[in-house]
């Protein structure tokens, strides 16, 4: 596995799995919770440790459970969640600090890797509470690294005028059919680290495209394309509920992409 370095000197796998359909009916988003973590079971199997989960996901408990019962050491891991905007989990400190510790609960650890903001609070004074009880957190060793998602630059702007820690990841879509990479550039550029949901989208011809290059490398269309986020700092999350294409995501990180296929992918 390889590492990628973060603003407050800790490292995060560059690869890892999404989970939001994980123990869901028909492997659906919207599923009723069925108890079926198999998916992430093979996973884990596989060798994926970074397991990014979310309070809106609904499954943090199965999540938690799932990895407390593979049998591998707590610090093998690294786990990720989200809280939600909504007032029920930020209206109020005291909100925020029973969300966070619930969360605590449900991942069954003392300590959460990383924890975002799932979507931009639009009321900038809940806003900054939630961020003042994050950074809390942070000083009890309760988690390690705070960051957000989907935020734009000018809310991660909004966020540096009162932050006392600096947002560590920014998740949002980085895919052919959306690069953001001014987005991208915008934060690699003040050294908060991209991280990629959804980076599996394509079309036929994107598709086509990278399947065209990675004949060159043995690699099929998903590992190039996955390679290229990787490659250029980006952390992807790729979501599988088959072990065939798990396994094949792992693999896209032993090889590299010549400047000249980089540049051509750029311009998907």
């Amino acid at each position: 596995m390889e590492y990628v370095r973060l603003n407050n000197g800790l490292s995060m796998p560059c690869l890892g799995t999404g989970t939001n359909t994980y123990g869901k009916e028909n492997d659906e988003y919207n599923g009723e919770l069925n108890g079926d973590f198999s998916a992430l079971e093979s996973a884990i199997e596989m060798g994926y440790r970074l397991i990014d989960t979310a309070i809106s996901y609904r499954n943090e408990a199965g999540v938690g459970k799932t990895v407390k019962e593979s049998g591998i050491e707590r610090e093998a891991f690294y786990l990720t969640t989200k809280i939600p905007p909504q007032d029920e989990y930020v209206k109020d400190k005291e909100t925020v600090r029973k969300t966070l510790d619930q969360s605590l609960l449900n991942l069954q650890t003392d300590y959460i890797d990383l924890y975002l903001i799932h979507k931009p609070i639009e009321d900038e004074d809940k806003l900054k509470l939630t961020w003042e009880v994050l950074e809390e957190f942070v000083a009890k060793g309760k988690i390690r690294t705070i960051g957000v998602s989907n935020f734009s630059n000018e809310d991660l702007e909004k966020l540096g005028e009162f932050a006392t820690i600096k947002p560590a990841v920014n998740q949002i879509k980085s895919n052919p059919t959306e690069w953001n990479n001014e987005w991208i550039k915008f934060m690699l550029d003040r050294d908060i680290r991209p991280q990629a949901w959804g980076p599996m989208k394509t079309t036929d011809k994107h598709r086509e495209t990278l399947s065209e290059i990675g004949k060159g490398y043995g690699k099929t269309w998903a590992q190039v394309l996955l390679r290229y986020q990787t490659q250029r700092g980006i952390v992807v999350i790729p979501k599988s509920h088959d072990p065939e294409n798990q396994k094949a995501n792992l693999e896209s990180l032993d090889f590299l992409l010549s400047d000249e296929d980089m540049k051509r992918i750029t311009q998907l």
